[in-house]
């Protein structure tokens, strides 16, 4: 049963993007600027592979680091919460959603106001922290509404739990959700409660997001259309606005996330399990707090071992993030960086991917792990990093061993195919030349007609290895013929190896070496 725990560290950026200027960010690393403070601990995550990272050469290196790494530069044309997860759902942005530096137009408040029947105050781009310290005594005085964007594409409302009970102002969201579409269609409106007294205000862990609709199929969609489940820890089902979710729960910060994540771990499921540590964000990135950012990280680190210990043999853990928000640049806002990705398990290789283009990868290496035809926007990195199963290491077995049978004096290539059937079962074969060629059968072919002439249909895998003098030189991809029948035979997505050498192999699909084959169900159209 696979699978995959993806934890995003949210905000936790690896180092300023080329493009970073265009979003109007510059010296910005939120990982190097908390790596600066004394409370700052990283030795699990690099020994995962952070270190190993590109452009994180200031971290202490590891001999030999046990995951795999890479930095992932953004595609969508943002550097907020919504647009990076989508991106990391399978969903790149081309266009940015809209923002208020002078904040929002008056017939956008004119019908918040009508609609709620409060007042409203501050609308324009402000500190959470700083415009109920600024305003909070006026709003409880008068009952209006504290409304205030950020850099950000988000309608934030700021209330007095006294004043405006929770489940009211979650209401005046959900009216302002409304009211925010087209080209004010913000990524999110954000529930911002408070409590205390003037002079000693605080918010509270009631936030609450209500996101725009994900515009297309995210890897959340197919897996729960699959029928594998899809648990949602802290706010990513607000994030996705609920779509692609089979439950849920929310959390009150970092450790309450990093528990329920943990607990997740004795559940029996097949799927993802997504959580989002927003502490880092909300608490200490905009805050510009590189201590308490710095400490959050070191609780991270320490509480890893715990959960890696307890995964079972096929999970598969992801750590990310969504974005940056340097907590010692020259402004509070998000900031445009590369991020993060360390990937674990007991199957998977510790090597360096490097850096990519595009969080959706993440999507579509979930997905190909999670045997999902889903890609989204990405591309798979999962064959790159996968160890060889044990039924992968007998089929190339099988391979190599059939292909020093070869009967090939005419072009001196040697070739050997193994195929495996659903019970176990393994038929090898070789290449068969003939003097008039026509007649020459390939080794797939060979292997595939002697399974089923025995009866056999139910093919998993097939392995494919050439070369001459015995030894495997290159790729032997399968013929245009050998395609057709494997078409006849199996299903697009049957795992097809193709072999380096003994135990290394390139993995693709049936799918993606034949696409748009020509199958006996195209004859029934006719």
């Amino acid at each position: 049963m696979k699978r995959v725990f993806l934890i995003v560290l949210d905000s936790c950026g690896a180092g300023e993007a080329p493009d970073a200027a265009l979003f109007g960010d510059h010296d910005c690393h939120t990982l190097k600027r908390i790596s600066q403070s004394d409370k700052f601990r990283c030795e699990n995550v690099c020994k995962l592979g952070l270190s190993a990272m590109d452009g994180q050469d200031y971290l202490p290196p590891v001999s030999r680091h046990t995951g795999a790494v890479c930095r992932l530069r953004e595609r969508s044309a943002g550097k907020d919460t919504t647009i990076g997860h989508w991106e990391i759902g399978g969903i790149v942005s081309p266009s940015p959603m809209p923002t208020y530096p002078d904040g929002f137009p008056d017939e956008i408040i004119d019908e918040f106001k009508k609609q709620t029947g409060r007042g409203v105050l501050c609308n324009k781009p402000f500190s959470g922290t700083e415009v109920i310290k600024l305003l909070g005594e006026e709003h409880m005085k008068t009952g209006d509404l504290i409304v205030y964007t950020s850099a950000d594409s988000v309608f934030q409302i700021a209330a007095h739990e006294d004043v405006v009970p929770l489940e009211t102002l979650y209401e005046y969201c959900r009216i302002a959700r409304k009211i925010l579409t087209g080209r004010h269609a913000v990524g999110r409106v954000i529930a911002r409660p408070f409590i205390g007294e003037p002079g000693n205000f605080t918010r509270t862990a009631n936030r609450h997001d209500f996101s725009l609709l994900p515009p297309r199929k995210t890897v959340l969609d197919a897996l729960k259309e699959e029928g594998k489940t899809v648990y949602a820890i802290g706010k990513i089902n607000d994030i996705f606005a609920g779509q692609g979710i089979t439950e849920k729960v929310y959390t009150h910060g970092n450790t309450e996330g990093m528990q329920l994540t943990l607990e997740a771990l004795d559940r029996d499921f097949e799927g993802l399990c997504f959580t989002n540590l927003v502490d880092f964000d909300s608490l200490y990135g905009h805050r510009q707090d590189i201590d308490g950012y710095a400490a959050a990280f070191a609780e991270f680190d320490a509480w890893l071992p715990t959960f890696t210990e307890k995964m079972r043999p096929d999970d598969v853990l992801m750590i990310t993030a969504d974005h940056g928000c340097d907590p010692g640049d020259s402004h509070t806002d998000h900031s445009r960086e590369y991020v993060p990705l360390l990937i674990y398990g007991k199957n998977i290789k510790p090597v360096n991917l490097g850096t990519r283009y595009g969080f959706c990868d993440i999507a579509a290496s979930i997905a190909e792990y999670l045997g999902s035809p889903y890609r989204g926007d990405g591309v798979s990195f999962m064959r790159q990093i996968l160890k060889p199963s044990s039924d992968e290491k007998r089929l190339c077995a099988a391979a190599f061993d059939a292909m020093s049978r070869s009967y090939s004096p005419y072009s001196g290539y040697k070739v050997g195919a193994a195929v495996l059937c659903s019970d176990g079962t393994v038929y090898s074969g070789c290449n068969i030349e003939n003097a008039s060629y026509t007649p020459t059968v390939c080794a797939e072919r060979t292997a595939i007609f002697k399974a089923v002439s025995e009866g056999r249909r139910d093919f998993a895998m097939l392995a494919v290895c050439g070369g001459k003098n015995g030894e495997i030189s290159g790729l032997f991809p399968p013929c245009g013929v050998c395609r057709q029948v494997m078409a006849e035979f199996c299903k697009p997505d049957m795992p097809v190896l193709l072999m380096r050498g003994k135990q290394s192999f390139d993995r693709s699909s049936l799918g993606e070496l034949l696409p748009g084959s020509f199958t006996p169900s195209a004859l029934k159209k006719r």
